[in-house]
C-alpha cells in the first residue's frame, strides 16, 4: 500500500472510514488526558474528522497531519474557516485560528515544524498503517511530539478475515511500540456497530502517559 491508495480514496470520495459525528470514545475518555483548555492536541493522519470540530468547540487548539489536500480543503470548508496556506519544508501548512494542519507525508514533518503539542490523539493513524510501517511511525510520532501523552484508539479483529486498512492492533503490539516510553493504561473498549465490512471488531482505548 502506498500514498496513491489514500489519494484515490479521497479523490473518489470513497471515505466510508469518515465518521458522521465525533467519536463517542473521544467524548468518554478525553478528560483522562487532564488537559487545560487551550492545550494543543495533535491528530496524526487526521483526514477531516469531526473530532477536530469537537476539540475546537471545547476550547482546545488543534494540530494535524494529513496526506490528502482534498481532505483538508473539505475540513476547512466544513469548519467555515478560510485557511492561510504556506509552505513548510516538503509540506503545506493550512492555518486558521487555533488550528494548523500539515498536508503531505507525515514522515516529512519535523519537531520544529510541528511545534509544541500537549497531547496526541491517535484514532486513525496507527490502524491505517501496514505492519511494516508501524514501527517507523510510532518512533517518528514520539520524536516529533516530544513523547506527549496520548489517547490511542485502535481496532482489534481477526485479521485473517479481512485485509486492512484499518488493521488489527493487539495489546501486545501496543506495548511493543510504547512500553519503553510510556505508562500504558487500558481504558476500555466498545463493539464496532455492524463490524468492519461485516467482520466483528472492537475499538480499544489506551491512555499513554510519560513513565
Amino acid at each position: 500500500m502506498d500514498t496513491r491508495f489514500w489519494h484515490q480514496k479521497w479523490e473518489k470520495n470513497d471515505i466510508g472510514f469518515h465518521g458522521s459525528a465525533a467519536n463517542p470514545l473521544l467524548l468518554k475518555y478525553f478528560n483522562a488526558l487532564s488537559l487545560a483548555q487551550g492545550s494543543r492536541v495533535f491528530l496524526p493522519l487526521c483526514g477531516k474528522t469531526l473530532d477536530i470540530s469537537w476539540l475546537l468547540a471545547n476550547g482546545y487548539r488543534v494540530a494535524g497531519a494529513e496526506l490528502s489536500k482534498v481532505a483538508i480543503e473539505q475540513l476547512f470548508a466544513e469548519l467555515g474557516l478560510e485557511p492561510e496556506i504556506s509552505g513548510v519544508g516538503e509540506l503545506d501548512r493550512y492555518s486558521a485560528k487555533n488550528i494548523d494542519i500539515f498536508v503531505g507525508d507525515i514522515f516529512d514533518l519535523s519537531e520544529n515544524m510541528l511545534g509544541l503539542v500537549d497531547a496526541i490523539y491517535d484514532r486513525a493513524a496507527l490502524v491505517a498503517l501496514p505492519e511494516a510501517v508501524r514501527n517507523r511511525y510510532t518512533a517518528h510520532l514520539m520524536k516529533i511530539a516530544d513523547k506527549a501523552p496520548q489517547l490511542l484508539i485502535s481496532y482489534e479483529y481477526d485479521q485473517s478475515l479481512m485485509e486492512g486498512p484499518p488493521f488489527s492492533i493487539s495489546a501486545d503490539e501496543v506495548f511493543r511500540h510504547y512500553q519503553n516510553r510510556y505508562d500504558l493504561t487500558f481504558m476500555g473498549s466498545a463493539d464496532v456497530p455492524g463490524g468492519l465490512r461485516k467482520c466483528a471488531a472492537k475499538e480499544h482505548v489506551w491512555l499513554l502517559k510519560n513513565a
